[in-house]
């Protein structure tokens, strides 16, 4: 089976390549607009002209790529909702009113409830858009749901970017769902709207939410109802964060996330159920129907996540390709559906969730056939668990790399997990259905409550087992974007050479283990070097020296920092820190031949020792600022995040009339001298 021959396949790798010239080069709208178009246009004049030819010349499939990478390019600019004029953010007109409409519910913080809106009307204008809101927790005042519309004088405000280096970046990740602002409130400043049009999420919002209320009328625990309304509800919102963590390090997490896993065993459960209505007329037609309806069914009620979603079309195709007359292929289902999606919302390509699934599918349809024809267990059972496991180790093999690189652990014990857990998904999935049904229509009886109670506490019991073996779970491992994308180089050279076992193929796996190679070696050497950084963090200060993979950390609190603690723990995994020392802060520090002086909330520097290129103003110290610059002459004054606000704009107040440059870190995040 050669994967370079399915046009599908190439067809979906360079719209791909598209979608990244789009989203990295900026390139304007109208020259994708004239070149897709041009493009079209010359496609089809060599058709016309070749249409009598028996062999398709050369020059039409080259066209016919570069046509795909052209449409990539276009699909990100036309689904760029800043480029389009009826965005609520090319308003000129002073902003007086927003009217909003509940989109998507969002899992709580601390303090806020939060939602994606869409954005109605700018004051008497319609406009598009959408935008985070956070309404400040009230107890007494139920949530909202999707679809509800509100009125609101508020105003946007911006989604700032991490305050310290290699931190989750959530503005870029909002943005890359066309979210670039937000709306902080409470709810005495929102006016509920009457609406009678319900979306589709609406309704499937308005389904999950009552089954959810019915189910917690019966004797279910706590934990327990919070991993059924996680598997079957796709609602994770109530997992405590002991279990959800418990989970992750049990490498079982993914079960709790409604996705390709629940519809892919929902699809062959129905696949089976559904098999005797192949005996009649069309039985073959009819059961693909009934399979679609109900797996479409099951994605409204647990409300139409993104990730279920397209979950659920992937397996619509694999369900159509499953039960059709013509011979078929996986790789090509995968590839149309993933083509589909792409065009429809080009930037699931940065999506984790998206990236995951399909690298996990990959993993199994091209790893799982050869993994499992090691070896042909003779019992059922053993045949059962022989492919579970197979199963599992190719899509975690499918995911490793990326999965590093995003959260940076491993679980050891993945696999006993799994093994344990995935063969009675199927049992519970179904059990579950059929309890929700059940529950909805309240003549659920006590006893099987109580029976699927203890299966799902059973599972949790032994997840928390699992998890709690923490020399198998490896922590805090760093690898570099380009050393993924090596990886799968390698292993997309390794089938090659494997469905081709020639010399070239072996070249090419030679080639790319040098290229994976050389990424190593570049990333190391980008990380011999040194650095000091002021991180940004409420009521401390927190001052750093790196020297290649050595991290000493100074720190002017009792509970000295170290390399788990926000907000060290990001960056000491990007740089490799292979050790560190904790110091209490000193008051004079020389800085790449530039020195600093920290004036603590004593108050005290020393005015005819030195004249400082920096100031850092540490635990809000009482001084006369004016007079400590006429004093010192520094180059720069910086405030960090152990002063109190009101001190900080009294500080900026007198730099601004000194015209001398202030830096606040709360605002421009962790200062990285140079």
């Amino acid at each position: 089976m050669k994967l370079s021959r399915f046009i599908i396949v190439k067809f979906t790798l360079f719209l791909i390549f598209g979608i990244c010239l789009g989203f990295f080069l900026i390139i304007p709208l109208l020259w994708s607009l004239i070149t897709s178009s041009l493009l079209l246009c010359v496609l089809f004049g060599v058709y016309f002209f070749n249409k009598t030819n028996f062999k398709t010349p050369i020059s039409f499939g080259i066209l016919a790529f570069i046509l795909t990478i052209s449409i990539g390019v276009l699909s990100v600019n036309v689904h760029n909702k800043k480029l389009q004029k009826s965005h609520y953010s090319n308003v000129t007109v002073p902003i007086k009113s927003i009217t909003f409409k509940i989109r998507d519910i969002l899992k709580p913080s601390m303090y806020y409830d939060k939602y994606v809106i869409q954005i109605l009307k700018i004051n008497d204008e319609n406009v598009t858009g959408k935008s985070l809101l956070n309404i400040q927790k009230d107890t007494l005042n139920p949530s909202f749901a999707i679809d509800d519309v509100f009125f609101t004088s508020e105003h946007f405000s911006g989604i700032f970017p991490p305050l310290n280096p290699n931190q989750f970046n959530y503005k870029t990740y909002l943005e890359r769902q066309y979210i670039y602002n937000q709306i902080i409130t409470n709810q005495n400043r929102l006016l509920r709207l009457p609406n009678q049009r319900l979306t589709l999420f609406g309704v499937a919002n308005r389904i999950n939410t009552y089954v959810n209320s019915r189910l917690k009328t019966y004797p279910f625990g706590k934990d327990e109802l919070a991993i059924i309304n996680a598997l079957l509800l796709g609602q994770r919102q109530d997992i405590s964060g002991t279990l959800y963590k418990n989970y992750t390090k049990a490498g079982a997490v993914h079960i709790l996330a409604v996705s390709g896993l629940h519809v892919g065993i929902l699809l062959l459960l129905l696949n089976y159920l559904f098999s005797p209505i192949e005996r009649f007329k069309n039985g073959k037609l009819i059961k693909t129907i009934c399979i679609i309806i109900l797996i479409w069914s099951f994605a409204i009620l647990t409300g139409l996540s993104p990730s279920v979603s397209r979950a659920t079309l992937m397996f619509s195709l694999v369900a159509i390709s499953m039960n059709s007359n013509r011979p078929s292929n996986i790789f090509n289902t995968v590839a149309i559906s993933a083509f589909l999606l792409l065009l429809w919302n080009p930037m699931l390509l940065f999506d984790v969730g998206f990236q995951l699934s399909y690298l996990a599918v990959l993993g199994i349809i091209t790893f799982q056939p050869t993994l499992s024809r090691l070896w042909y267990p003779k019992h059922k059972l053993s045949k059962l668990f022989w492919n579970t496991l197979t199963v599992t180790m190719t899509a975690q093999l499918g995911v490793l790399p990326i999965s590093i690189y995003y959260f940076h652990q491993f679980p050891g014990l993945f696999f006993l997990s799994n093994l344990v857990i995935v063969p009675f998904l199927g049992y519970i999935l179904g059990f579950g259905i059929l309890i929700l049904i059940l529950a909805s229509l309240q003549i659920l009886p006590t006893f099987l409550a109580i029976a699927f109670n203890k299966t799902i506490g059973i599972m949790n019991a032994f997840v928390n087992w699992v998890a709690s073996q923490d020399q198998f779970v490896f922590k805090s491992i760093s690898i570099a974007y380009n050393s993924v994308l090596a990886i799968y180089l390698v292993f997309i050279c390794l089938i090659y050479a494997y469905s081709n076992p020639k010399f070239k193929s072996i070249l090419f796996v030679l080639l790319a283990c040098i290229s994976l190679q050389l990424t190593f070696i570049y990333n190391n050497w980008s990380l011999n070097s040194s650095d000091w950084i002021l991180f940004h963090k409420n009521r401390q200060s927190i001052l750093t020296y790196r020297n290649a993979h050595h991290l000493d950390i100074y720190n002017n609190t009792d509970s000295l920092s170290t390399l788990e603690t926000y907000p060290i723990k990001d960056y000491a995994i990007s740089k490799a820190i292979k050790a560190y020392t904790t110091q209490p802060l000193k008051s004079v520090y020389s800085l790449n031949n530039k020195t600093l002086i920290i004036v603590d909330s004593f108050g005290v520097y020393n005015v005819k020792s030195f004249k400082p290129h920096y100031v850092l103003l540490s635990q809000s110290p009482k001084i006369n600022l004016s007079r400590l610059i006429d004093s010192l002459k520094p180059k720069e004054i910086i405030a960090d995040g152990s002063n109190y606000k009101s001190y900080i704009e009294r500080w900026e107040a007198t730099c601004k009339h000194k015209k001398i440059p202030f830096y606040q870190t709360g605002k421009k995040g962790a200062y990285i001298f140079k």
